[in-house]
């Protein structure tokens, strides 16, 4: 297959020479540059290279243009290309029209003229763009692909997984795919209703566990090193900011991950309040972004891989494994992050995956496009989900229990959710009850009012969250919630942490345990967004090298 277009526009023929010799001397190995003089020109390439089959990655468009502005033609392609990238090349008096484009026509980018150093204000940016198209970019297919019934909690699952550790798959259903038999029949097996794991090599597994597909599919499960300076437990955002920044500052760094990098906030569909971010991205651009940039500086990730218990020997912490392996380590950071908590109603424990789903919106929302869905929430990430849902369910019913939907839930979020005639909004509501046999067919909604029960395809639950640390029983101090007790909040006796052994303080984040620390969700009275948990992951670094230098 051809390699994939950039397309650069600009009626100046000395700057389109000038931009066409940058991308082609960084870019030209993997991408095959275009170059075209003015809006009509570049249509007619677009459409030339579509017939081709040949895919555009990026247009990168000049915004003064005679016949045809930038922001026209940027425009005029949505239609046609969909997935590409956009760029606008502007001067700084049209930095209005670049910012409207971002909201009317979801502008990826804008760069101001001139961009003189090329290697610092123009590839940087295009290389992050052309990085993002190509996590979604689907290819001519021979990867992984998924065997499996729409209602099969276990394919449900195994989709989740594959999506949230960046693993590239096809989706083949047995009720309408005519490959499912075709690929069933090779394999030579009556999957019946397990779902079906094919790999390019032309290998298969048949209901597989997580273990076994992260063996197949390359991800590392086994610590290289027997000791490490650092040990993260937990892969959200707190423990990769806490990765990049260990790593960076030359500690010997393993994070060990139980599921898959970027915890929650890697199943957000979309954020649009974090810093740097002003067209938004999703959580699992940011947790891709965020791995490759921690292993890039030397850390090492383990996933799946569960951390089964934790035990002491002064001054040394170790971790036992899921598969029996214990690591040592000086220093520990505990980022475990929440799980979200059950919702207590008859029936929904047996739809999970059968139409009831915690999270997940991503991976599931384009099997219910133009059907009912419902909301369970009153946060953020059930405001998220509710918005990008409404982009392809009919209607989208978002049940809140609280009264006002500002009370846990961004400004931003709010206005959206208010401007969507497609979701509606039911407060000081709860779900009772949900019904189905082999599927989800209706949920009851009850309010002050009453109880009504609703047809409903599909049900996300985001109601609240609880931390993950039952296992770590009385080594740290928790409160009664189950959240980590860190710094000035740990309960003294005579003006001292009890059993705190040195003659130092603990430090901010740091627990009744002497070099072991905890940041982001887990923390009892952290802030619960993701640019605080980023913020305590590198915090707790700092804290982890005052430890070891015996300050």
């Amino acid at each position: 297959m051809a390699n994939p277009v950039i397309l650069v526009v600009d009626d100046d023929p000395q700057v389109l020479r000038a931009v066409e010799r940058e991308l082609r001397g960084r870019f030209g190995s993997e991408y095959r540059v275009v170059a075209a003089g003015s809006g009509a020109d570049a249509l007619d390439a677009i459409r030339r290279l579509i017939l081709r089959g040949t895919p555009i990655a990026l247009l990168v468009v000049d915004q003064r243009m005679p016949g045809m502005t930038g922001v026209e033609l940027l425009g005029s392609t949505l239609p046609l290309l969909p997935g590409t990238k956009r760029v606008l090349l502007t001067a700084y008096a049209d930095t209005d029209v670049a910012i409207r484009a971002i909201n009317e026509i979801g502008l990826d980018h804008y760069l101001l003229k001139p961009w003189d150093p090329p290697e610092e204000r123009l590839l940087p940016a295009l290389a992050e763009l052309l990085d993002d198209w190509r996590a979604g970019w689907i290819p001519p297919f021979d990867g992984v692909r998924l065997v499996g019934h729409r209602w099969s909690a276990r394919a449900h699952e195994i989709k989740d997984y594959l999506a949230r550790n960046q693993v590239p798959y096809r989706w083949v259903d047995v009720e309408s795919d005519p490959e499912a038999a075709r690929l069933v029949a090779s394999a030579g097996i009556d999957p019946g209703r397990d779902p079906l794991l094919v790999f390019a090599d032309g290998s298969h597994l048949r209901a597989p566990s997580n273990v076994e597909i992260a063996g197949k599919v390359g991800l590392r499960t086994r610590a290289a090193l027997p000791s490490y300076d650092l040990v993260i437990i937990g892969g959200g955002p707190a423990g990769l900011a806490a990765a990049v920044y260990g790593a960076s500052e030359g500690l010997r760094t393993l994070l060990v991950e139980g599921e898959a990098p970027g915890g929650q906030a890697g199943t957000t569909s979309r954020i649009e309040n974090y810093l740097g971010f002003p067209a938004g991205l999703s959580g699992s651009d940011l947790a891709r972004r965020a791995v490759t940039q921690a292993t890039r500086l030397g850390a090492e990730i383990l996933t799946p891989q569960e951390v089964r218990s934790i035990r002491r020997e002064d001054p040394y912490s170790f971790v036992t494994l899921g598969d029996g392996t214990e690591i040592s380590c000086q220093a520990l950071i505990l980022a475990m992050g929440v799980q979200y908590r059950r919702l207590e109603a008859p029936g929904v424990d047996a739809l999970i995956g059968l139409g009831v789903f915690y999270g997940a919106a991503i991976t599931e929302a384009l099997a219910f496009r133009d059907r009912d869905v419902a909301v369970v929430g009153g946060g953020n990430s059930a405001g998220q989900a509710a918005v990008y849902l409404a982009g392809f369910a009919r209607h989208v019913t978002l049940v809140v229990r609280g009264g006002r939907l500002e009370t846990g839930m961004s400004q931003y979020l709010v206005d959206q959710i208010t401007a969507l005639p497609g979701i509606e909004v039911r407060l000081g509501a709860n779900v009772s009850a949900v019904r189905g046999t082999d599927e989800l067919e209706a949920i009851t909604i009850t309010d002050p009012a009453g109880s009504v029960e609703v047809p409903m395809q599909a049900l996300f639950l985001f109601v609240g969250a609880l931390p993950r640390t039952e296992w770590l029983g009385d080594l740290v101090e928790r409160d009664g919630a189950g959240f980590i007790v860190t710094g000035p909040a740990l309960p003294r006796v005579d003006g001292r942490v009890a059993g705190w052994p040195l003659a130092r303080e603990p430090l901010l984040l740091e627990t009744n345990v002497p070099g072991i620390f905890a940041a982001g969700d887990v923390r009892a009275r952290s802030v619960k967004r993701i640019a605080s948990g980023v913020g305590e992951g590198a915090m707790a670094v700092q804290f982890v090298h005052q430890h070891l230098s015996g300050i």
